[in-house]
């Protein structure tokens, strides 16, 4: 396979799966090894096109961001409370990430830890779809209170570890503290351009100077790839759940992480 096909099926993986809380780095971790990628070569391309899933959120959402924006400069208070929120929530992710970077950097090259994430994972969500009790509607994420925000930034550290799923902890999280399925699904949504923007820049900070013209051609064939498959899949995702909640995804992630465990062990 070359190099460009390669760049484009993991940037469509990624606009497939890092809205779904089935695990973005779960699964460009297990393709690569699949596909017999070499690891650590493809690791910065896989953090690199993050990016694109950002744009995605901020062009389907562009109105939402355009009323917070104006509504900062009037020091309105549903825009206060929005920014708030999603700072409030993303702090603790910087902490934990400067803190334990290496730790985390480690754990991304464990293809059986990302399984049993996986399993593990989707058992939670199927936990949290029977026994909690959402409102069927919410107040929006500028709505959601301070203490709330603050558990679901808690929450969305445990996506760390490779397989847990960020947007999946943050919704189930969100769930779990009594916020509507529609406002936790966008709550993730927004969390995610501070996180991943953050994540990226870390990153590319620590690796960017060993990128070649070549490595940069290949990211930007991902981050297209990737921007236009998250641009359907987020669209869709929110009417699925919103009418049928997250047990799909929960059995998928099982699934697929006992398959993996069983090709990893017999390989």
């Amino acid at each position: 396979m070359t190099d460009t096909l390669a760049a484009i099926l993991l940037g469509i993986l990624e606009g497939l799966t890092e809205f779904l809380p089935v695990s973005s780095t779960g699964h460009l971790i297990l393709a690569t090894e699949v596909l017999g990628f070499n690891q650590d070569e493809w690791e910065v391309f896989n953090i690199a096109i993050q990016p694109a899933a950002i744009l995605a959120i901020v062009v389907l959402y562009w109105r939402t961001f355009w009323d917070v924006a104006k509504g900062l400069f009037g020091l309105e208070k549903g825009a206060l409370s929005f920014v708030r929120n999603l700072l409030v929530a993303f702090f603790p992710a910087v902490l934990l990430g400067l803190a334990f970077g290496d730790v985390i950097q480690g754990w991304l090259g464990n293809p059986v830890l990302v399984c049993w994430s996986l399993v593990l994972g989707g058992v939670a969500i199927l936990a949290v779809e029977r026994w909690a009790n959402p409102p069927a509607e919410g107040p929006g994420v500028a709505g959601v209170p301070l203490r709330t925000s603050v558990l679901i930034g808690l929450v969305q550290c445990l996506a760390m570890i490779p397989g847990v799923s960020r947007s999946g902890a943050t919704i189930l999280g969100a769930m779990a503290f009594g916020v509507d399925r529609k406002t936790a699904a966008e709550f993730s949504f927004f969390l995610a351009v501070p996180t991943l923007t953050g994540a990226t820049v870390y990153q590319l900070a620590k690796h960017g100077a060993n990128l070649t013209m070549n490595d940069a051609q290949l990211i930007g064939i991902g981050s297209i790839a990737g921007f236009v498959t998250a641009l359907v899949v987020v669209k869709i995702f929110v009417a699925v759940v919103t009418k049928i909640g997250f047990a799909p995804f929960a059995w998928y992630r099982i699934v697929l992480g006992l398959a993996g465990l069983a090709w990893l062990t017999w390989r």
